[in-house]
């Protein structure tokens, strides 16, 4: 082994404590940079890259099957312009009843296999149909199933059951679900024709105006008037690019937050450990090594056990982000996002040329210095620094070993800096990731609308002010249900609702329009501006409603249904994601002329401060069952993809930085215990205990944790008043002051104190090994 082998090896086997904090660091840093890297690759285009390699429908067409054969159908793929086409498959509408209980309908396509030219389906579970009786569902159909469960079909000829025998999905969302293409008879009702489907991809189809010019070739090539209905695959790609945008700014203020942190933590450790080599420095130009040999030997010593740590954490964060990918494409609606090589091969190449480039910095300028300076700079403290703060800590009335830790980090200050650095980091990062976990908290909570005690006919999460969606419970008596609810002892105030549909210039398809009965303004509606309806003719609506309309506060809208219209003033906007935020809330006196017949279907009750709510929903219950409903006091719980991920990544990659704060910490107090290691001997020769020890280094680091929370704190709210309303804007969403103004005082000085909770944390473990250190070895170190 050469000369310069010998000394990386030795100097990494005597500085081991420091050899793993190098190790750990960038273990850490690596980690979270493929997680971090991963997350923002899978955000740029999931739908565009997973719509490519499932080769996808420019063109899912509807052809009704009483006006075109199968073998007209397949004449049009040799339509002008269509690439590749497949189909016809049989399709029909089911209603399925799962244990007895209806669920929303379902659109069913007959495919015998998962392949194909056009819309290859991506199973996530299972496997795919191999006969009648069985079936598999998709991931998006909205029906929350398990393997195994039976559908039943009492309304259908015989009452056929289908087995679920797979999950799957499609990016192009051709079907809610597959079976065998001989099971479709079967499953469509008597009297009913059915419908084929036929699945196009386009030569050219980036545009509007190509896939127009494409449907209109299919329509021309297929039997006049055959076509029933089309979707284009850009109506998609919308809907998917924004929720997609929804997570950018989030990865990026944590991706930007990550790296500074990680170049910083990783370049002062192992600036760290070449400063402290100074004399060992002098003692290798003092046997003849050149500046550029002790270069290549510091380097090769900050270079090992990053390597180490650089394979570790690229294992580690490949790991990491295989589940959480996969919940990443469940929201994003694709399939098959993976770590992409080049995102490993960056980041390893980025880590090594940062401990690299650190090390030869740090060991340059110590090269260059004369030998006999260099002995002279490794062995004596600069004199004089701290001194002052020394002196005036000794007058404080605290014990000997807590005024020594305060006042050492005047002697090193820009060692004291970088732990600051460390420390302002990691309480930046918790401060954010509390701040995002609160405002998502009141975004689900103003979706979910539970500020009432009792609701009558809310069924699931899944069920809006109108009721179960696709259900088949029958309307009650409104009137008697109102009747029923007012001579309930211990009721405070109600509403009703009730959900119907109707087309709004400007807006293709039908909008969803909720009808109050009664005073809703207590609901738990959350307004961005204006105010709640009060009168009938009034309407508040979500952000998306707006921006779809090109409408404001203020502004009027025309809704029509049944032949006739109405026009609603815009008096308010309110927070509400529900059905893309394409909802419009006003009074039911507002659509009498429209819809006279509209009753309210759900009820919502505030009882009474000090009323037994077991008692009072039994009464109640009492009192509907004759009506054929009943009452709950069973709040809706609603479950979003989009939370549950950005809430299980803030927790990780939280985590991860506030260990790289810790480690900051850590190899500080590492260098700086070395370097005291005689005046620790000295102090445990004149009495000090082991635990007089610890606690004049953990106090060493108080100042640290302090300043570093003081100053963390107000940047960590800065970052989530930055980012929060980013995020909303991305998700088509204005956000109210309550969603973003979530900070308290109490909660503040917690988050300030959790930056002295990492510094000391940082600092037990040098601590107890300067607690353990024998006096005598602690006189004889050098």
């Amino acid at each position: 082994m050469s000369a310069l082998g010998r000394v990386v090896r030795s100097g990494v086997a005597r500085r081991r404590v420091q050899t793993l904090v190098i190790g750990l660091a960038v273990m850490m840093a690596v980690t979270a940079s493929v997680l971090g890297g991963s997350l923002l690759v899978a955000s740029d285009a999931p739908f565009d890259k997973a719509f490519v390699r499932q080769h996808g429908s420019h063109l899912t067409a509807q052809f009704e099957a009483d006006k075109a054969t199968s073998a007209q159908l397949s004449a049009s793929a040799d339509a002008p312009g269509v690439d590749a086409a497949s189909g016809p498959y049989p399709t029909t509408t089911i209603n399925p009843q799962v244990n007895g209980m209806s669920v929303a309908p379902l659109s069913v396509v007959g495919r015998a296999k998962p392949g194909g030219d056009v819309d290859r389906i991506s199973l996530t579970e299972g496997r795919w149909v191999e006969g009648p009786g069985e079936i598999v569902l998709s991931a998006d159909s909205g029906l929350l199933a398990r393997m195994g469960l039976e559908l039943q079909f009492s309304d259908l000829p015989g009452s056929p059951t289908l087995k679920v025998v797979g999950m799957a999905r499609t990016v192009s969302r051709t079907a809610d679900a597959w079976v065998e293409p001989s099971q479709i008879a079967a499953l469509t009702p008597a009297g009913a024709t059915g419908g084929y489907q036929m699945l196009y991809r386009f030569t050219k189809a980036d545009t509007a105006a190509q896939i127009d010019k494409g449907r209109a070739a299919v329509t021309a090539a297929a039997p006049a008037g055959s076509m029933a209905g089309s979707q284009s695959w850009l109506a998609l790609k919308k809907v998917s690019a924004r929720d997609t945008s929804l997570f950018v700014p989030f990865l990026v203020a944590f991706g930007v937050l990550g790296l500074v942190m990680s170049v910083l933590i990783v370049g002062n450790v192992v600036a760290g450990t070449v400063g402290t080599g100074l004399r060992r420095i002098g003692v290798l130009k003092a046997i003849g090594f050149t500046p550029a040999q002790v270069v290549r030997a510091y380097v090769g010593q900050a270079l090992l056990p990053a390597a180490i740590g650089t394979a570790v954490g690229v294992v580690i964060g490949n790991l990491l982000a295989v589940p959480v990918l996969s919940e990443t494409a469940d929201a994003y609606g694709t399939t098959g996002l993976t770590v992409e090589p080049w995102v490993d091969i960056a980041v390893v190449a980025g880590a090594l040329g940062v401990v690299a480039v650190a090390a030869c910095l740090s060991a340059w300028r110590a090269g260059r210095l004369r030998t006999v300076d260099a002995l002279a700079v490794g062995r004596t403290p600069t004199p004089g620094r701290g001194r002052r703060a020394a002196h005036l800590a000794a007058r404080l009335p605290l014990p000997r070993p807590v005024s020594l830790g305060l006042a050492r980090p005047f002697a090193r200050p820009a060692r004291a800096a970088s732990m600051i650095a460390a420390v302002l980091f990691g309480a930046t990062a918790v401060t954010f990731a509390t701040g995002l976990a609160s405002s998502l908290s009141e975004v689900v909570t103003a979706r979910d609308h539970n500020a009432a005690d009792v609701t009558i006919g809310v069924v699931g999460p899944q069920a809006g002010p109108g009721g179960p969606p696709g259900g088949s419970t029958a309307t009650p008596d409104a009137a008697a249900v109102d009747s029923a609810i007012e001579a309930q002892p211990g009721t405070a105030k109600h509403y009703g609702s009730a959900t119907t549909q109707a087309t709004v210039s400007g807006v293709t398809g039908y909008t969803n329009v909720v009808a109050f009965d009664g005073d809703a303004s207590w609901g738990g509606y959350t307004m961005v501006s204006g105010h709640w309806m009060k009168k009938a003719g009034e309407a508040v609506v979500p952000t998306p409603f707006m921006t779809a309309t090109d409408t404001e506060v203020g502004d009027t809208v025309t809704l029509n249904a049944h032949g006739k219209s109405v026009t609603v003033k815009i008096v308010g906007e309110v927070l509400d994601t529900r059905n893309g935020g394409m909802q419009v809330y006003t009074d039911a006196a507002t659509l009498k002329n429209v819809e006279p017949g509209l009753q309210a279907t759900s009820q919502y009750i505030a009882v009474k401060s000090g009323t037994s709510m077991s008692s009072y929903v039994s009464g109640l219950n009492d009192k509907l069952q004759p009506l054929g409903v009943s009452s709950t006091s069973a709040k809706n719980e609603s479950e979003s993809d989009t939370v549950v991920i950005l809430n299980s990544l803030t927790a990780i990659l939280t985590l991860m930085l506030v260990a790289v704060a810790g480690l900051g910490v850590l190899n500080g107090v590492v260098l700086d215990t070395h370097e005291r290691i005689r005046d620790l001997g000295i102090h445990k020769a004149l009495g000090m205990t082991p635990r007089q020890t610890i606690s004049l280094v953990v106090t060493s680091v108080v100042m640290a944790g302090l300043i570093g929370g003081a100053l963390g704190v107000p940047l960590g709210m800065a970052l989530h008043g930055a980012v929060m309303p980013a995020m909303g804007r991305s998700a088509g969403l204005n956000l109210p002051d309550s969603v973003i103004a979530i900070y308290h005082a109490p909660e503040l000085v917690l988050l300030g104190l959790g930056g002295l909770l990492i510094a000391v944390l940082g600092s037990l473990m040098p601590a107890g090994w300067a607690a353990r250190t024998r006096t005598a070895t602690a006189l004889r170190a050098e």
